[in-house]
């Protein structure tokens, strides 16, 4: 450009960059040619970034070092940046949810509709609960609190067959999409059993309202009231407390 300017207007150098606003330097600067060795090197960056599109120009440096190319990371970030090879940032991940079998119901009389929930807590001791709730929402009975360090579908359905055989069977089941109910065994075995679920929208807790308020007074009221050292402790405690909620608690 500065070239151009000197040879129209028949002037110096010096004026032509004054008169475009460039640095002297400018005129002076003749770009490299590329080496042979530089050219196979970013072939060889092309080509790794292409094999591992999941790294960054970090570990795509260490595996060009492990093979033998002499090479520093702010050359791979420069090339991979010139040819558009950055790492996607990650997308997020669909949760996957759970298909009812069965149409949103109020319950309208016992074993209508049972509704199950976990929550979460921890012994003075630092050790995990996971308290498993199991709810009738016409008669508001608390069939089981089950608490263990942890509880998967296996242990769901044990505590569900036990349920009921002690209480008879619901004709619906309302949840989350936990990934303990919307196991494939869970609802296999649902299904055999001829029972209906409810699964709620996600991010709409308070479609699954009973179990919700039974949450919030279960915490309220024991969890938050009492000092649990060990997990044969607690088991005491939440039986203790279920027997007084559907005895004596009023509703």
């Amino acid at each position: 450009m500065a070239e151009k300017v000197q040879a129209a207007l028949r002037c110096s150098g010096r004026k032509a960059c004054r008169w475009l606003g460039f640095h002297r330097s400018t005129m002076r600067y003749r770009p490299r040619p590329v080496s042979d060795r530089q050219r196979l090197l970013e072939q060889a960056i092309v080509r790794m970034s292409g094999e591992h599109p999941t790294m960054g120009y970090k570990k795509i440096t260490r595996l060009l070092r492990d093979k033998g190319y002499r090479i520093n990371k702010k050359q791979v970030q420069r090339v991979r940046r010139e040819e558009g090879l950055q790492v996607p940032p990650p997308k997020p991940r669909q949760r996957r949810q759970g298909v009812s079998t069965g149409l949103p119901q109020k319950a309208q009389y016992r074993n209508h509709v049972w509704c199950w929930d976990f929550m979460s807590d921890y012994t003075q001791r630092g050790g995990k609960l996971r308290v498993f709730n199991l709810i009738d929402e016409y008669t508001r009975e608390c069939h089981r609190i089950d608490a263990d360090r942890a509880i998967r579908a296996t242990d769901v359905l044990e505590i569900l067959a036990e349920a009921i055989r002690q209480h008879g069977t619901p004709r619906y089941i309302r949840s989350d999409n936990g990934p303990e109910f919307i196991a494939k065994s869970i609802q296999q075995w649902l299904a055999e059993h001829q029972i209906k679920t409810i699964y709620i929208d996600p991010g709409c807790p308070w479609q699954n309202g009973y179990a919700e308020s039974f949450n919030s007074r279960f915490r309220v009221e024991c969890l938050d009231r009492e000092l649990l050292y060990t997990l044969s402790e607690a088991r005491y405690v939440f039986d203790q407390w279920r027997k007084y909620y559907n005895e004596t608690r009023p509703h």
